[in-house]
């Protein structure tokens, strides 16, 4: 078994090394219909990463936007990029 503690780290009993885990933010227009891409997009990451991470959470929103964030910071921005899904999951994986 292994136990979380307040930082965001895990460890196994007996051991010091600890693991900091990641959150990754998926934002996605809910007018233009982007839901199932976000659903997809959401899979893969969890896929390719879910190990690393403490949490992945989809968020609504509007304006056209879609939008990847690792920690807080973007990772992929379809306003700026037109990569695809495997693209932006390594994208993910190395801001991890």
């Amino acid at each position: 078994m292994y136990q979380w503690d307040n930082a965001k780290n895990y460890s196994f009993p007996g051991s010091t090394l600890g693991v900091r885990m990641s959150t990754v933010e998926v934002e996605y227009c809910v007018p233009c219909g982007f839901r199932q891409r976000a659903i997809e997009m959401s899979e893969a990451i969890l896929n390719g990463c879910e190990r690393e991470l403490d949490e992945l959470s989809l968020v609504m929103g509007d304006h056209g936007v879609f939008r990847v964030a690792v920690d807080g910071e973007t990772v992929y921005d379809k306003a700026e990029d037109s990569a695809e899904l495997d693209e932006v999951v390594r994208t993910v994986r190395s801001a991890l």
